[in-house]
């Protein structure tokens, strides 16, 4: 009778439908509330380093006063194109037969169950990178607050530089829900005793707000010589979509690697864009690194900054 291999469980198409959903439950990103879904505006092919979504701009102009002696003026609309990288990451983890004899469990079954989590935590290092560089785009300045150069304490994060800083989008302050800070932003706020924790009906964990707003707390987020930048969400203002590499999942089996070794390996090709800021850049490779997602220059705002609705907050910490 044949042994059951790896691969006989395994189920490719299954698996990576299930690593997508774990990857978005684990992740703080995405329960956040600031994913849009794109994936019906994108489709699953997402052919190409880049996937253009055109728009038409508002409406503009004083209205006219009707006169029955003159015609009213003619008036266009106009389109531009948002512009989202497509990105192709992947990984593989392997264990050897011998490894899980001398464990006394399968680190297969383990490698199976934790790469989720791992898509999570590099989901959010993309994201971390999209914003320094969509954020730094030389058109942005109108959604950055920068009080990091002032002194007498004024340089420091508290609730009225962040009420500054949320007011940066005017009439649409309020449509801010999330905000993303460093750990040691989130220690100064629990300070300040002006977080509440709310509770989570799916998990039971507390969720954390700030001024209403819900916190996403990561230690990936940018610090410069003491500057730290915060940044503030509304619902939806990062769009994500993924795409169908040809072969997403698969394992493998070496029966000579170290005595029998195991592999599975998983691939996404996927978009992770800021809604109104279009990518500009040209990868080196066939995708984008994070260092050139963070790279100021490939980026430029397409929309208004009050519709981009993102704010970059730079500060000190007291």
């Amino acid at each position: 009778m044949a042994a059951t291999l790896l691969s006989d469980v395994f189920v490719p198409d299954v698996w990576r439908q299930y690593v997508i959903e774990r990857t978005a439950a684990k992740s703080a990103v995405f329960q956040s509330g600031i994913i849009s879904d794109l994936q019906d505006v994108l489709g699953p092919n997402m052919g190409g380093s880049t996937v253009n979504m055109p728009f038409w701009q508002d409406l503009t102009g004083a209205d006219e006063v009707i006169d029955d002696t003159a015609n009213l003026t003619v008036n266009k609309i106009n389109s531009e194109r948002d512009v989202a990288a497509v990105l192709q990451r992947g990984k593989v983890f392997g264990a050897s037969d011998l490894s899980g004899d001398m464990a006394g469990s399968d680190p297969m079954q383990a490698i199976g169950e934790l790469f989720a989590g791992y898509w999570a935590r590099r989901f959010q290092d993309v994201l971390i990178s999209v914003l320094a560089g969509a954020m730094g785009a030389a058109n942005m300045t109108a959604n950055v607050l920068d009080i990091s150069g002032l002194t007498g304490g004024a340089e420091n994060f508290d609730a009225e530089a962040f009420i500054d800083a949320a007011a940066k989008l005017g009439d649409h302050q309020d449509d801010l829900t999330a905000v993303a800070v460093h750990s040691a932003t989130y220690t100064v706020m629990k300070k300040q005793d002006l977080i509440d924790f709310l509770p989570d009906s799916q998990t039971g964990t507390p969720i954390a707000t700030y001024m209403g707003k819900r916190l996403i707390v990561d230690d990936g987020m940018p610090v410069a010589t003491d500057v730290y930048t915060t940044y503030l969400f509304p619902t939806g203002a990062i769009g994500y979509a993924e795409g169908m590499p040809k072969v997403p999942a698969a394992v493998d089996r070496d029966e000579l690697a170290g005595g029998g070794t195991e592999y599975i390996v998983n691939r996404r090709r996927f978009v992770l864009h800021p809604r109104g800021v279009k990518w500009i850049g040209t990868p080196a490779g066939v995708s984008a690194t994070n260092a050139e997602l963070a790279t100021t220059t490939n980026w430029t705002r397409v929309y208004e900054p009050k519709n981009v609705r993102i704010v970059a907050f730079k500060h000190k910490l007291a």
